[in-house]
């Protein structure tokens, strides 16, 4: 399986929407992520994307095989946590399970702390976002809490875990595994 990063393109809109139109995508993404979720979606995700990353933030497509199949991104925190990154990801259904979403955030990352000044990149999956949560775990992310009752979506509250990833935290000894 050929699993790249690559920069966002219009060509990407089709599979991008085919992917994410599946309900349990958008259930542990925020709310700003359509449900349901359509082509002209994508295309409105794409401008933004695009734009975002001539800013200097970090705006990928996963790409299995030739195909679009999910995004990663890495946005750059203001003011004194200007330093610091946020991950956010999703992916299509249909990759699930097969270690892409793995490999594409330490490429991500790996990107991101070689390409920038950033030297914290965090995540803040659900806590019953198992998968996500082990994701982050194989590519070296500290579990650093739980922040109680801090997500309400759907008419419901969740926890979320706060994982971080420290450059030179020796992240890339476990690129490997």
């Amino acid at each position: 399986m050929d699993i790249r990063l690559e920069k966002w393109s219009f060509a990407f809109a089709k599979p991008i929407a085919e992917g994410a139109k599946d309900a349990r995508v958008s259930r542990f993404l925020r709310d700003s992520f359509p449900y349901p979720y359509t082509e002209e979606d994508a295309l409105a995700f794409i401008r933004f994307a695009c734009a975002e990353s001539a800013r200097g933030d970090y705006y990928r497509a996963i790409v299995v095989d030739g195909t679009a199949a999910g995004a990663v991104a890495v946005t750059r925190g203001k003011d004194v946590f200007q330093k610091s990154g946020e991950l956010g990801y999703w992916l299509s259904p249909a990759y699930w399970g097969r270690g892409v979403m793995t490999a594409a955030v330490r490429a991500a990352c790996a990107d991101v702390f070689a390409g920038t000044d950033i030297v914290r990149i965090y995540a803040e999956p659900f806590a019953v976002n198992t998968a996500s949560c082990k994701v982050l775990e194989k590519c070296g992310f500290a579990r650093e809490g739980v922040k109680q009752k801090s997500v309400y979506k759907r008419g419901k509250f969740f926890d979320s875990v706060m994982y971080a990833l420290i450059k030179g935290s020796g992240y890339e000894d476990r690129s490997g595994q």
